[in-house]
């Protein structure tokens, strides 16, 4: 692994998990547990083991028990920063609450942290960072798109090679957004702080000048939308 690579991580903590409730009234969905381990466990020890130093979490409902169970993150060999917000910000506006705290030179790591997806190749993804720094017309995203999933037929963006669009082209694979991806400081550069304010209308804005990439991923990824998915999970992995 390029050291150079080694870039800061933030996990998307705070949904309220409405669809996950009665589940989420007393827990926050991203401390539901699939094998006796929450979903941000998961993600951290996956972090860990990819070299990933620092981690920022934003949160709002209940965020406070987030950061009893995961503390400062020495537990996983991590530094674990947190960014709370009273009423959730949305994806885009969480992320720009967060930034001076992840402090990224250029790239950064973003992860949904109600997503499974044991095995999700880490250092590999990080592996993008070295290209999408090469490129003239620097990509703002690098997304990692997944088969359309039971629940979402319909997909959120095309990918054809590694090019990631809005718009419908010739041979171009309708897929869905994994939640996870890498990310430009400079995609946020116009959300104001505080603001509460959406990631896909900014992702389309960059589509549409041609600044985000993509890869298929077709290894173990799931949405723990509800609680039946999360029963059936726990189910698969006894």
């Amino acid at each position: 692994m390029n050291k150079r690579n080694l870039i800061p991580c933030f996990l998307l903590a705070a949904g309220r998990g409405e669809r996950m409730r009665p589940l989420t009234d007393e827990l926050p969905k991203p401390l539901l547990t699939i094998k006796k381990k929450s979903l941000l466990a998961w993600h951290l020890e996956a972090l860990s083991a990819a070299g990933i130093k620092d981690v920022v979490i934003n949160h709002a409902w209940l965020g406070y028990k987030i950061e009893e169970a995961l503390s400062n993150g020495s537990q996983f060999g991590l530094n674990i920063a947190y960014s709370p917000e009273t009423s959730a910000l949305e994806t885009a506006g969480g992320i720009r609450k967060g930034l001076p705290l992840l402090n990224p030179s250029d790239y950064f790591l973003v992860i949904n942290g109600d997503v499974f997806s044991p095995n999700l190749p880490i250092e590999q993804i990080l592996e993008q960072v070295s290209s999408l720094r090469s490129m003239p017309n620097q990509p703002l995203a690098h997304l990692l798109m997944v088969p359309n999933p039971v629940q979402h037929p319909e997909g959120d963006f095309y990918l054809k090679g590694s090019k990631v669009t809005n718009e419908p082209v010739d041979q171009a694979e309708k897929l869905t957004f994994s939640g996870i991806g890498l990310y430009h400081r400079d995609l946020f550069k116009d959300v104001e702080l505080d603001v509460p304010t959406k990631l896909a209308p900014l992702l389309k804005r960059a589509m549409a000048d041609n600044r985000v990439s993509g890869e298929k991923y077709t290894g173990p990824w799931h949405d723990v939308g509800t609680p039946q998915r999360l029963q059936e999970l726990n189910a698969a992995h006894e």
